[in-house]
């Protein structure tokens, strides 16, 4: 066999291992559950060619008085102790499949909480809680020995709202800046956040922001133009074009 030849095939294998992996797509970044539901189901697809082994962990953030974030990994804790379960925490997700777990929140509902959910494939182990045997999992690791380094995991934000939700959010621009006050009890969000030269005109590129409560927001502008965003609070949509 020549040289070119050679090159030719190995050109064709490295792609062909290189994509044995799952690829997961977990769905939104940011979920939101409100006052007067406890359960959500996220889904999890696998766009990939190999079946996924995902586990699922959950942490809450504890936001201090300067809006500093400190993550409890709560995985540990005993099942009455956990304010949020994912059930199950361990997924097997087929090639080209979709399963869901549920969320569960069990915890008080006084004021708004935050938790970081993650969904990282892993290589499956005998006892890990897949129910694989030593064969499975070695064949497994095998598949995906070119590849292994593509496995990546995949993280999203659960918004988990006070039982009575409250939204106040004044919005006032002076000399081309804005200041965004969330004065409720509950998280707003700027969505399709940009500033135009006028009305859907000659925008900046579109971003998104959360406004936690009792946190101030000012964002720089330019006098002559507008600020433009959509101001989710809750369920309630407003279409906002803001000049000053």
């Amino acid at each position: 066999m020549n040289i070119h030849r050679l090159i030719a095939l190995a050109l064709l294998v490295v792609p062909l291992a290189a994509s044995a992996a799952p690829e997961l797509n977990v769905g939104a970044l940011y979920d939101y559950l409100d006052g007067g539901k406890s359960t959500l189901l996220k889904r999890v697809r696998n766009g990939g060619d190999t079946t996924a082994f995902v586990k699922v962990s959950v942490a809450e953030l504890v936001y201090d008085s300067d809006g500093n974030a400190r993550e409890v990994n709560t995985d540990g804790l005993p099942l009455e102790q956990r304010g949020l379960v994912a059930s199950p925490a361990r997924l097997i997700v087929p090639a080209q499949g979709m399963q869901a777990v549920r969320l569960l929140y069990r915890g008080e509902r006084d004021k708004e909480r935050y938790f970081r959910l993650r969904f990282v494939p892993v290589l499956p182990e005998l006892g890990d809680g897949f129910a694989v045997d030593a064969q499975e999992a070695e064949e497994y690791r095998e598949h995906l020995k070119a590849g292994v380094n593509l496995l990546a995991g995949y993280g999203s934000l659960l918004f988990v709202r006070p039982a009575e939700a409250q939204f106040q959010t004044p919005v006032q621009r002076q000399g081309g800046k804005l200041t965004v006050s969330n004065q409720g009890n509950s998280t707003v969000v700027l969505d399709q956040f940009r500033q135009c030269q006028s009305a859907g005109e000659a925008c900046e590129p579109a971003t998104k922001h959360h406004l936690l409560p009792g946190r101030t927001r000012e964002f720089e502008g330019q006098a002559g133009k507008l600020h433009q965003f959509e101001l989710h609070e809750g369920s309630t949509l407003t279409a906002m074009a803001v000049e000053g």
